[in-house]
């Protein structure tokens, strides 16, 4: 038998017990009479008995998410290590600053609107390699670009107002979306589609 079901069946006994106690109580005049060390000594045996319990509860619970949480750490290190890296010279799929890419890349202008949250196209193209993306915002609302791969942010540039600034980032043949991180900033629309192949 568990130590949860234990303390479960021990705090039910203690309650009923408190139930059945008061109810004596009221109607029985001279109760508990002779029994009140009997009736104490029971009432600290259960409470004694539900503590202890849920401790070695808690502790049994704890021991079990420590467990947990090392064979968690177990599968992502083995995990971590079944993926090699590329042969020097391949490229990788998808980038980020751990690939490696074979490739001529390209060197991308993209400029926000001086009076909109907009960028001045939604479609960048580039040769797999080193890829940059030179932002140019006119205005003075802050603007940055980011690249990003399945919903993760691989690269991102500093935010900026009247300037300019870019993001470059080793990119394997594949779609990627360039946006702006500013909160709100993409959903309003300044995000698009850089293809890479």
């Amino acid at each position: 038998m568990s130590d949860a079901t234990i303390f479960y069946i021990l705090a039910g006994i203690l309650a009923a017990s408190a139930v059945v106690v008061s109810f004596l109580g009221i109607k029985v005049e001279k109760f508990p009479g002779k029994a009140g060390p009997v009736v104490i000594l029971v009432f600290v045996a259960l409470i004694g008995g539900a503590a202890t319990f849920s401790v070695l509860n808690g502790q049994h619970e704890e021991e079990v998410r420590a467990a947990e949480l090392e064979e968690a750490n177990e599968l992502v290190e083995s995990e971590q290590q079944d993926t090699s890296p590329p042969e020097p010279g391949e490229v990788s799929e998808g980038g980020g600053a751990d690939a490696t890419v074979n490739g001529p890349g390209g060197n991308l202008d993209l400029e926000a609107a001086p009076e909109e949250i907009a960028f001045d196209t939604t479609e960048l193209s580039s040769a797999p390699g080193e890829v940059t993306i030179k932002l140019t915002n006119p205005a003075a609302i802050p603007h940055n670009v980011a690249i990003e791969q399945d919903g993760k942010i691989i690269g991102e540039s500093e935010t900026i107002t009247q300037s300019e600034t870019s993001v470059t980032e080793p990119l394997g043949p594949g779609e990627y979306t360039f946006l702006c991180t500013v909160p709100g900033h993409a959903e309003a629309g300044m995000q698009g589609t850089l293809t890479v192949e």
